[in-house]
Parts: structure tokens; C-alpha cells; sequence
């Protein structure tokens, strides 16, 4: 019973770091129909950001504590979602009006850039960072085996609560949401009735890429090792739980996320750890066979 609860507790912090990789997917995906397969290297970008400013203020010894996490994570949250911007800028606005697959080839082509770029300029080699968040809480002990909520998944935990919180106020409650919304809806007639359509694309894209910043630092300060190649497989792995929640639903990529978090560590606990992302992956398998549209999804009516 200890030890499942253990995992269980490990599963949810893992599952809260995809869900906010996979709303990042599902956003793209609403307001376009198409997947930003450069996501996940965005996310590997916030984690470098943030190590890299984790480096610096330890360097020069401004500060410490609260604070410098604090500013670590606005600063990498401001300069990934510049990264965001860009890569709507770049790899999807020129090639929106193509055939489908020509924003998705160069989407593809800017992630292995990204790779590339961090790989030449940080080098190939795993970054270890001396862990920041020590200690937890003990939650039970049976057997002599303690199950401990540590304090960085309790931050883990909180920051992703509150961030979804603001998300979830500025989609539903802002103009901002609402010509995003309209969006997702008809973006011809949105643009017809006045909405920037431009604009609101390019914000998604913003706002996507800073959660994935907020993903990257928690990752960062809960496994403290990262490299240029991170990206890759917790991208495949949100993508997996933005589909399997159903792609285009917001609360599905959380619901998604969690899935998969918990899939991957209760198999790791209790079978083969190589097989771990074989079982995520056969789930997303079974799912799409019995359930084509994702555990929230809905199905799209055609307009004609």
C-alpha cells in the first residue's frame, strides 16, 4: 500500500509536467488544426533557460532562495515565449495557406535546428544541477518504507494548478480567450468580424511556449539533469497525452498528462522500466481504436 501510494504521488507530479507540456499541443491544434511538432524542444529550451539562469545568479551571488526561482522562471517563461513567436513566425505563417503538410515538414525541420542549436552551443553532454528543493513531508510509513511528499513535486504540483488557473481564466473570461475561441471556431468569419486573427495566432503560440517554460523548470529542479535531447521524448510523450485526452480539449491534455505520468511510473515500479514507453504508447494505441476522438474529445461535425 506504501509503495503504491509512493508512485502514485511520483505518477501525478511527472503527469502535471506533461499536462502542461500537452496543453501547449492541444492549443496549437484547437486554433489551427495542426500539430507544432517543435513543442517539445521548446520545452528543452525552457529547461536550459532556466539552468542557465540558476547558473548565473549563483555565479554572481545576487540572490537566492524563493527569489531567484521566482526570477528564473519569468525570465525563461518571457524568453521562450519569444521562441514561440518566432517559430509561428518562421515554420507556420509563411506556409499557413499550403497544403497541410508543409507547416508540419517545417515544423519538424526547425525542432531538429533547436536540437542542433542547443547541442553546438551547450554541448552534448548531460547538464547535472545541485539540487535546489530538499526535503518533504512524510506522509506515512509501513513496513519501514516511508512515503515522502517532497517538496519540490508540492511545488511541481502547486505551480501547475495556479498557472492552469490563470490559463483557464484568460481562455474563458478575457477578450484575449474569446477571439481565441472564435478562432478554433471559424477563423474566416473571425476575421471578418474584426478579430486579428494574426495576432491571436501568434499569442497561442506565446502562451504555449511559456507552460512549456513552466514545465521545463519544474523538471529541471525535480530530476536536475537535462541535455539537448529531452525535448524529443517529452514531446512524443505530451503529444501522446494531448491525444489521448483528446486533442483540442484543454482539460483532456491535463487529464491526459496525469494518464500517462501514471502509467509510466506505476510501470517502471512494478514491471520492466525499458518498457515503460512502450506501455504509455500501447495505451494511446488502445484508446484511438476504441475511442477515436480521445477520452474528452468531441466529434467534429463538417461544415458544409
Amino acid at each position: 500500500m506504501a509503495y503504491a501510494l509512493q508512485q502514485l504521488i511520483n505518477g501525478i507530479s511527472l503527469g502535471m509536467i506533461y499536462g502542461l507540456i500537452a496543453v501547449g499541443y492541444t492549443m496549437v491544434y484547437g486554433i489551427i488544426g495542426m500539430i507544432n511538432f517543435a513543442h517539445g524542444d521548446v520545452f528543452m529550451i525552457g529547461a536550459f533557460l532556466s539552468l542557465i539562469g540558476l547558473v548565473l545568479l549563483s555565479m554572481g551571488g545576487v540572490m537566492g532562495g524563493p527569489a531567484a526561482l521566482i526570477l528564473v522562471l519569468l525570465v525563461s517563461v518571457a524568453l521562450t515565449g519569444l521562441y514561440g513567436w518566432a517559430i509561428e513566425r518562421i515554420a507556420y505563417r509563411p506556409l499557413r495557406g499550403s497544403f497541410r503538410l508543409a507547416p508540419l515538414i517545417s515544423a519538424i525541420g526547425l525542432s531538429i535546428v533547436l536540437q542542433n542549436f542547443v547541442q553546438v552551443s551547450q554541448g552534448a553532454r548531460v547538464k547535472p544541477m545541485e539540487t535546489l528543493v530538499r526535503g518533504g513531508i512524510e506522509v506515512m510509513r509501513e513496513d519501514g518504507f516511508v512515503v515522502q511528499l517532497a517538496y519540490t513535486q508540492m511545488l511541481i504540483i502547486g505551480v501547475t494548478l495556479a498557472v492552469l488557473a490563470v490559463f483557464t481564466v484568460l481562455v474563458t473570461r478575457t477578450p484575449l480567450g474569446r477571439a481565441m475561441r472564435a478562432c478554433e471556431q471559424d477563423r474566416k468569419m473571425a476575421s471578418l468580424l474584426g478579430i486579428d486573427t494574426d495576432k491571436t495566432i501568434s499569442l497561442t503560440f506565446v502562451i504555449g511556449a511559456a507552460l512549456a517554460a513552466v514545465a521545463g523548470t519544474m523538471y529541471l529542479l525535480r530530476y536536475g539533469v537535462i541535455d539537448f535531447y529531452i525535448g524529443f521524448l517529452a514531446g512524443v510523450k505530451a503529444f501522446t497525452a494531448a491525444v489521448l485526452g483528446g486533442i483540442g480539449s484543454l482539460p483532456g491534455a491535463v487529464l491526459g498528462g496525469l494518464l500517462i505520468g501514471l502509467i509510466e511510473t506505476f510501470w517502471s515500479a512494478y514491471f520492466s522500466v525499458q518498457y515503460k514507453d512502450v506501455a504509455a504508447f500501447s495505451i494511446l494505441v488502445l484508446t484511438l481504436i476504441f475511442l477515436p476522438t480521445g477520452l474528452l474529445g468531441r466529434q467534429e461535425v463538417e461544415k458544409v
